[in-house]
């Protein structure tokens, strides 16, 4: 099994910056996408950014130019470092990855989400 956990999420007001985490563990073999998605309350989960090896990073086009995702491949750890955020960007975060675990099976795991909320 792979296990995710996220952390930094919070209150921040319109405006700030707040910086989430996720570290992968468990029974890797290898990661291929790396993703965040969020979800607010009363709406359907949806992709933030994603990350693939080899490919370019895709971006919600509502988050462009202020949030920016990173991964540490030795560590197997992901980053959303997020700016200028904005009441709507209020949600659960949540990490999401996909590739092999050891016993070369593929493996699609989320974490537990974390709570972002911007005040206005």
């Amino acid at each position: 099994q792979v296990q995710l956990v996220e952390s930094g999420g919070g209150v921040v007001q319109a405006g700030g910056s707040l910086r989430l985490s996720c570290a992968a563990s468990g029974s890797i073999f290898k990661i291929d996408s790396m993703a965040w998605y969020r979800e607010a309350p009363g709406k359907q989960r949806e992709l933030v950014a994603q990350m693939v090896p080899g490919c370019s990073i895709n971006y919600r086009s509502s988050v462009k130019g202020r949030f920016t995702i990173s991964r540490d491949n030795a560590k197997n750890t992901m980053d959303l470092q997020m700016n200028k955020l904005k009441p709507e960007d209020t949600g659960v975060y949540y990490c999401n990855t996909e590739g092999l675990d050891r016993n070369q099976h593929l493996f699609d795991s989320w974490g537990q989400g974390t709570q972002v909320t911007v005040s206005s």
